[in-house]
């Protein structure tokens, strides 16, 4: 069912209307007069205190210094995907009492309300705010009630709202207690990159913060938690607190966990910092055709571009050498073929591309999935290669309605790539090499969008590599995105980043190193990668694509993620310092710049 407009939540959807009226004539929509004995009982209702005692569904509040209403700061909350972008928080109150809520709130679609009031819950909302407007309720509280939840939300795809100077008046509660600190914090599974957590709940806690190192990482509900993108065989320092409308207690006592080595992947002896590069060795497109054997010493791992099949369901997977009418200084096969051999004894690892943009490849069926085996498997025999890389473009991978899941994915092109190089990497053992270079359409954007979204009409593409690097995040030697060609992208302080400059890099990066809820959906959480398994993906030159970035910002967004300095405004989740490196499109077009990409990296990393 196709959803068109917000549903009528509140209770008196007339009175609202005629409140709106009002607003929208000019006239003060006034909150009853508070009686003597009456308290403001919100908390950090001005989010003077940034967000603290409020909880936003997905990460989706932040705290902005413009526009405000009063004070110096208001909340924006942006709705992603299935999420509304709810900003709540308990509130002690008396049983039988009336109480009266209000917010200065500005955007589309806006809603306040109290719900667990114990007689009936109220909701009032603004059709369109494009100024500060003043939103108004009251509620009586039932003969037990103690506590009830306030909330602002937006609507499902409308732009960010905000909200200011919210107050509830009314006799104050009796007051809350600080939780009791959590008792019998331990550790469960842990993998190379994440470390499960789970403690005893403390009686009054509405929630529990979990501390990796002394720093606060996660924020939960219930009693158990999984802190990822966590570096491989290092010794981690948990702790845990308990919080709730009071505050926060204190923390428990530290339990330690020690990840294990690094799980598959493969790369052989990669350096700790590598520059990957692709190689136009299939086409040549202004750049000039570059023979194997003249590759720069700079580059560690070499993409051969591309592997393009016969059909585009095929699964029928060919390479050959630029034709001499495009390429007058190609090389023979043979002559490919023993500079490959050198550059390996060199400690260069060459790889075979899949894709590209002209080379669809959906592998449909079984027997598709099949012939991508066996095709794949002769290129890389015949060559003497160490691996594949994937780069499925444009219309490759999408989701099928329904397949709404990254950790169980029923659409068959996406279960049978997945098929497919497990057992390209059953065969070849844990020397494979496998990267991947998705387009942040492919991957960020599920944040935001997954697929064609719980009811249909988004774009299915939209986040379709998550269930791709998921299943083979254990065989993933390096993930690359694409940080150009693309357009603006949400990041997890959920604001828009672009192109050109160090903090898209900084913070499409900081995504896949910390994870995210997939959709908005915060049961549903992509789990951040290894440092060594990323590398930032970036046009060596002006020609090469949109989103050139020059090598002073490049240098800034790797002191941002390697050292925690030039970081801008954006407030990174961490610090990687064993951050694997840099890709690049393309060789050709770097030797065509000069080498001035290659020269940079190498001036960085010491190379």
């Amino acid at each position: 069912m196709e959803r068109t407009g917000p549903p009528a939540r509140m209770s008196g959807l007339l009175a609202a209307f005629s409140a709106a009226l009002l607003v929208a004539a000019g006239l003060a929509v006034s909150a009853p007069a508070a009686v003597a004995a009456d308290t403001d009982l919100a908390r950090n209702g001005g989010f003077e205190a940034g967000l603290d005692g409020w909880s936003c569904t997905g990460g989706s509040g932040a705290v902005v210094s413009a526009p405000t209403h009063g004070g110096a700061s208001a909340l924006k909350a942006t709705p992603a995907g299935s999420d509304n972008a709810e900003c709540s928080q308990a509130v002690t109150v008396k049983p039988s009492s009336t109480y009266t809520l209000s917010a200065w709130v500005q955007g589309s679609y806006v809603y306040l309300g109290a719900s667990g009031t114990g007689t009936t819950d109220v909701s009032t909302w603004t059709p369109s705010a494009t100024g500060w407007t003043q939103l108004t309720t009251t509620f009586t509280t039932g003969a037990t009630t103690t506590s009830v939840k306030i909330y602002t939300h937006g609507w499902y795809g409308t732009p960010a709202y905000y909200a200011d100077d919210l107050t509830l008046i009314g006799p104050g509660g009796d007051p809350v207690q600080l939780p009791a600190t959590p008792a019998g914090l331990r550790t469960g599974t842990t993998t190379s990159s994440s470390v499960a957590l789970s403690w005893t709940g403390s009686t009054g806690a509405t929630g529990y913060n979990v501390y990796q190192g002394g720093t606060k990482v996660l924020s939960v509900t219930g009693t158990s938690a999984t802190v990822t993108g966590l570096a491989a065989s290092t010794s981690y320092s948990f702790q845990v607190s308990a919080t709730n409308s009071a505050g926060e207690s204190a923390r428990s006592g530290a339990v330690t966990a020690t990840t294990t080595a690094g799980g598959g992947g493969g790369g052989g002896a990669l350096p700790a910092h590598a520059l990957v590069g692709y190689l136009h060795a299939s086409f040549a497109n202004g750049s000039g055709y570059t023979r194997m054997a003249d590759v720069p010493d700079s580059w560690d791992v070499i993409d051969l571009a591309f592997g393009e099949p016969t059909s585009v369901t095929s699964g029928d997977i060919r390479f050959s050498l630029c034709p001499v009418t495009e390429c007058p200084n190609v090389e023979s096969a043979a002559e490919f073929k023993a500079a490959i051999k050198a550059k390996q004894a060199a400690g260069k690892k060459v790889l075979i591309s899949i894709g590209g943009q002209n080379g669809q490849v959906q592998l449909a069926t079984t027997a598709a999935r099949d012939t991508f085996v066996s095709s794949v498997s002769k290129i890389i025999d015949e060559y003497g290669l160490d691996g594949l890389d994937i780069d499925f473009e444009g219309h490759s991978l999408s989701l099928n309605t329904g397949d709404t899941d990254f950790r169980n994915p029923t659409t068959p092109v996406i279960v049978n790539l997945i098929s497919a190089v497990k057992t390209l990497k059953a065969k070849y053992g844990d020397k494979f090499v496998l990267t991947m270079a998705p387009e942040t359409f492919f991957v960020q954007l599920g944040y935001q969008y997954y697929g064609s979204g719980p009811w249909g009409g988004q774009d299915p593409r939209a986040g379709a590599y998550l269930p791709v690097i998921h299943a083979l995040r254990d065989d993933l030697t390096l993930l690359h995105v694409q940080d150009y060609n693309s357009g603006s992208i949400m990041g997890l302080d959920n604001q828009y980043h672009s192109m050109g400059g160090a903090d898209f890099h900084i913070a499409m990066t900081d995504m896949l190193l910390t994870g995210f809820p997939v959709a908005g959906d915060t049961t549903k959480v992509f789990p951040g990668l290894r440092p060594d398994q990323v590398s930032i993906g970036l046009p060596a030159s002006t020609q090469a694509g949109n989103g050139y970035t020059s090598p002073t910002e490049v240098t800034k967004a790797l002191n941002c993620l390697t050292k925690k300095t030039d970081c801008g405004t954006y407030a990174t989740h961490g610090t990687w310092s064993g951050l694997r490196g840099l890709m690049t499109w393309s060789i050709n077009w770097d030797r065509f710049n000069n080498g001035e990409f290659a020269r940079n990296f190498d001036a960085y990393f010491g190379g």
